[in-house]
């Protein structure tokens, strides 16, 4: 959602809570990445389910293989 000069929404409330949950240099994503970016080469790492403040439900995250 464009609100004024900002975005909301729950994607954005979404991708918030899982960077709160990186480390320094990591990049984490959902469970929802990995499909779709499937035969680029892209690699992950599960770290497992996590609650996310304010997100319905657990969440599987990944952090991005380097």
């Amino acid at each position: 959602e464009v609100r004024g000069d900002d975005i909301a929404g729950i994607a954005v409330h979404l991708a918030s809570r899982v960077g709160e949950k990186a480390q320094p240099s990591e990049v984490l994503v959902s469970s929802a990445i990995p499909p779709l970016v499937a035969g680029s080469g892209i690699e992950f790492i599960d770290r497992g389910e996590e609650t996310l403040k304010g997100v319905p439900s657990s969440w599987r995250l990944f952090a991005v293989e380097d």
